[in-house]
């Protein structure tokens, strides 16, 4: 092979990894802290997991002055009036060939109700985590931050 020849590869090999370097830059996993939608306001902190190839989303820290010991009352069977802290609220989500994260169950402690989910980082801005919970046709997105 000749030295032109080497060059040519390498140069290509280099582009093929810039261009595929963002596609895997950004992960969904760490301390994301969640953001109320409605309010603008910091609600707690998540921290998402990978178990088994799954993704899990679990409450350590809540952030919402007053409601650190909250409980779930509205829940019912085994969550009823079972702390929120420490909740997983985010279970067994599988990765799409988009990237995607969906799932069954996004759970939504204040509301005891349990979503079909969608999770992305955004494609603007590594920083923040879009998390998407369907109710039949209908549809909610949260925007959520990620955590030093």
């Amino acid at each position: 092979m000749t030295c032109s020849m080497m060059k040519r590869k390498m140069c290509f090999a280099l582009i093929c990894l810039c261009l595929t370097a963002p596609l895997f830059g950004q992960s969904v996993l760490g301390k994301w802290k969640t953001i109320d939608d409605r309010t603008g306001k910091p609600k707690a902190l998540l921290n998402l997991y990978l178990e088994d190839g799954k993704l899990y989303g679990k409450v350590i820290k809540i952030l919402e002055e007053g409601k650190q010991n909250a409980i779930c009352v509205k829940c019912k069977g085994d969550l009823k009036d079972k702390p929120v802290m420490g909740m997983t609220i985010i279970d067994g989500f599988k990765q799409d060939k988009d990237g995607y994260y969906k799932g069954k169950r996004l759970f939504d402690p204040e509301q005891a109700m349990t979503f079909r989910g969608k999770i992305w980082i955004d494609p603007d801005n590594g920083n923040q985590l879009k998390v998407r919970g369907y109710l039949a046709f209908l549809y909610r997105t949260q925007t959520w931050l990620r955590a030093e």
